[in-house]
């Protein structure tokens, strides 16, 4: 199985407001996610990057929803330095790389796949996850050379850990399962903890 300090969880936080970003922040990293994402289909996701980003200067901050070179170059004069996408274009993650980034295209097909590590890539997204199964990626982890990373992303809750896991999963991306704008700071916080308490129970 897995060992735990080697799994990344990623918070993708899709509608985060940069007023919110304070308290979301310290929630998050105070229950031990490294790794925030949000997607610029949020509300002023630049100034939302850019508060996280000076906060939290152990964690890793970046934008989702990356879909072409000019919105990596503000990501990056934001304070980001992860760009996450839906989708794999070779601009994007060249775009990114250049800047020296973390960039995560999104894949689900071994073409696809091989599209973006011939860019560069060597961390993919599977998406999205739960429409493809663990299976899927299984299958494409042994196909794919042995140090690029995947990361399913879309639709994975805690119950679902263990069997990405087991299935060859490097990190999982936690969106709606974990933070959602109508979400309390309660219920933010209770979420993020039983992700973590998920991960560990399945290492």
């Amino acid at each position: 199985m897995a060992d735990i300090s080697k799994i990344e969880l990623v918070a993708i936080l899709r509608g985060l407001t940069p007023q919110r970003a304070p308290e979301v922040g310290a929630a998050l990293a105070g229950a031990g996610f490294r790794t925030i994402e949000v997607p610029l289909n949020s509300p002023d996701p630049f100034d939302t990057i850019k508060l996280l980003a000076a906060a939290h200067p152990d964690c890793l901050i970046g934008a989702g929803t990356v879909l072409e070179p000019a919105q990596v170059d503000r990501v990056h004069a934001a304070g980001g330095r992860l760009v996450v996408a839906p989708n794999c274009d070779t601009d994007v993650i060249r775009r990114g790389l250049d800047l020296g980034m973390r960039v995560l295209p999104g894949i689900a097909t071994a073409t696809e796949a091989f599209a973006a590590l011939r860019a560069g890539a060597t961390e993919l997204k599977l998406f999205p996850a739960s429409t493809y199964g663990a299976g899927h990626l299984r299958a494409l982890k042994s196909v794919l050379p042995k140090h690029v990373k995947v990361f399913p992303v879309g639709g994975i809750g805690s119950q679902d850990i263990a069997e990405w896991l087991v299935s060859g999963a490097d990190g999982l991306g936690f969106g709606g399962e974990l933070f959602k704008p109508a979400y309390t700071l309660a219920e933010l916080t209770k979420r993020a903890h039983e992700l973590v308490q998920a991960l560990r129970a399945a290492t």
